[in-house]
């Protein structure tokens, strides 16, 4: 027995995160590299902690044998929410002007894919607010995330003040409220932003979304990286035919999706545009 399994807590062993590997991935479309296993076996551990067990194989059986509402645990655990307010700040000048060309139409819609704890559908929110100059824009959100714990941070839309110090003073003193006595350090959206945004579960890997389009704006960032390419393509299958016949798809800066050209076209900086194909 290595030194490093001597230490550990828990019994995990080469097969366990051989199960977590295809559990995660059956059930999110997460491919854990060979590098994570470290990581699973501290995420999971608090599980195991909270359980009173004792092994990852006990855990895991009982996770294949009666989950319920562990799976959602055990997914929960195990996604990656690093998120930040205006994060690729160039996207959101694109979709400002996006928003202010299409003033006038029926309330525009934007879809926010991978909300996990909030920070970007509220930086949308704030951009619909500076496009058209109001607290009350015509602009309606839909937040979602496959993980229920962050989604429950989102909508909240409380943060620790740090997490807005990068944000322009104008901004912080625009759409945040600052704690005091038992809140001190921390900051809550104003609520005139919330009418604007909703949060609701979902799972990417669903087989059909039960949303109705179109979306004038899909934000879809940062997240397909976690998935191989004939994933991608299935949740962009999904995902193009919501998406307005003018309407944006934003993607994260290390994704590219030149697998799906009959899906979708790119216009730079990480944007793209429907083709016929995804219509």
């Amino acid at each position: 027995m290595s030194a490093e399994r001597a230490r550990r807590e828990f019994d995990y062993s080469e097969r366990d995160f051989r199960r977590v590997c295809a559990l995660i991935r059956e059930r999110a479309g997460i491919a854990l590299a060979d590098s994570k296993r470290d990581m699973v076996y501290s995420r999971l551990s608090r599980r195991l902690r909270a359980l009173g067990l004792t092994s990852f194989r006990d855990y895991l059986d009982r996770l294949e044998e009666n989950g319920g509402d562990e799976w959602e645990a055990f997914t929960n655990a195990l996604t990656t929410n690093l998120t930040s307010f205006f994060r690729e700040p160039h996207h959101f000048d694109i979709l400002r002007e996006h928003l202010q060309a299409r003033a006038g139409r029926r309330p525009l819609r934007i879809w926010c894919a991978a909300a996990s704890t909030g920070e970007e559908p509220w930086s949308l929110a704030i951009t619909a607010c500076e496009a058209f100059g109001t607290l009350a824009p015509p602009v309606e959100i839909l937040a979602t995330d496959i993980d229920t714990q962050v989604l429950a941070t989102g909508e909240r839309g409380v943060y620790p003040l740090e997490r807005i110090a990068g944000l322009s003073r104008t901004r912080r003193d625009s759409f945040f409220q600052r704690g005091t006595g038992p809140n001190e350090g921390r900051c809550r959206v104003v609520p005139a932003l919330r009418p604007l945004v909703s949060f609701a579960q979902l799972n990417l890997l669903d087989a059909s979304y039960d949303l109705s389009g179109p979306f004038d704006a899909i934000f879809c960032r940062n997240v397909m990286i976690y998935f191989d390419k004939p994933t991608q393509r299935a949740i962009l299958e999904r995902q193009m035919p919501l998406l307005a016949a003018d309407g944006l798809f934003f993607a994260g800066h290390s994704e590219s999706f030149l697998h799906c050209a009959d899906l979708m076209k790119p216009c730079g900086r990480t944007v793209y545009r429907r083709t016929g194909a995804a219509a």
